[in-house]
């Protein structure tokens, strides 16, 4: 009887079976598409979950062993982050990667989201979401820091703004309080963040799905900033409506051979992220064929 014998040791390879077993399915899905397949997988409820600078390193393991011109898939998923880190992802894949898709198996939104338009194409299936690509301020309330999107920050200041100039130049007294403690900069801020994802989207959507198609890409960037459209951050974005959008959209439908094995491998990631690190639960995992960082 032939048995191919692992080559760690047979108390090292049990102790990380779960993670031979993701990468063993990473293998096999590579086979099926013909192309090196990465992992970033976060937990969406984690604030450590975010996109951010401690994710450079492992994302340049990941890519040390791909040979340039090689066609690489992102399997992303994440709750989103800092945009100028997402970029610095793009342009670390985009230096390898002959084609550059990402594979959506459930959640890719904000940063994220904008990871994904810097893609040539994005593979989706019914369980998957994009979201608005809406930058968020933090503010403190009450003492507590408090995310919201940078869009409805300035649209309450038009608000007050124009009552005002109904009112013969005259603001209602309620206001003076938050009037008071306002940060100009932060209003610069705000501005700078919003023009900051739509530059972000138009730009590589030309690089990459939309090239050529300068009109597309100005509109798609338009429809994910629009916060009277998706009035909540979390909003979703499935795949017909990322596809009526205007972005290259492929679907796979819940029996697709492809399609079973991503949903196979994010079920598996699911539970692991779990049970890995042994009291403490993972935040991020990083993996690939040859790597494997869990944070």
């Amino acid at each position: 009887m032939s048995f191919e014998v692992p080559p760690q040791t047979p108390l090292y390879h049990a102790i990380h079976k779960s993670r031979y077993a993701r990468q063993d399915l990473i293998k096999t899905i590579q086979d099926l598409t013909g192309r090196t397949l990465l992992v970033y997988f976060a937990d969406l409820t984690s604030p450590n979950g975010l996109i951010g600078p401690l994710d450079i390193g492992p994302f340049g393991d990941l890519l040390h062993r791909v040979p340039a011109g090689s066609p690489i898939d992102l399997f992303l998923q994440s709750p989103g982050g800092d945009v100028d880190k997402a970029e610095k992802i793009v342009y670390m894949c985009r230096s390898k990667a002959s084609s550059f898709r990402v594979i959506v198996p459930e959640s890719a939104k904000s940063a994220a989201t904008m990871i994904a338009l810097a893609s040539d194409e994005i593979v989706m299936g019914y369980t998957s979401e994009l979201g608005p690509i809406d930058p968020q301020v933090v503010t403190v309330v009450d003492g507590r820091p408090v995310q919201r999107p940078a869009k409805s920050f300035l649209d309450g200041l038009e608000l007050i703004k124009k009552e005002a100039e109904a009112n013969d130049g005259q603001l209602s007294p309620v206001y003076f309080p938050l009037l008071t403690h306002l940060d100009p900069s932060l209003i610069d801020y705000c501005f700078k963040a919003v023009e900051r994802s739509k530059a972000f989207a138009k730009k590589w959507l030309l690089r990459g799905m939309c090239k050529g198609k300068e009109e597309l890409a100005n509109k798609i960037a338009e429809e994910l900033t629009n916060v009277e459209k998706y009035l909540s951050h979390g909003s979703v974005i499935d795949w017909e409506e990322a596809k009526n959008i205007g972005l290259n959209i492929t679907y796979l439908p819940p029996d697709d051979p492809l399609w079973e094995l991503i949903w196979r491998l994010y079920c598996t990631y699911l539970v692991d992220m779990q049970a890995v690190g042994e009291q403490a639960k993972a935040s991020k995992i990083f993996e690939s064929e040859h790597v494997s960082i869990v944070i």
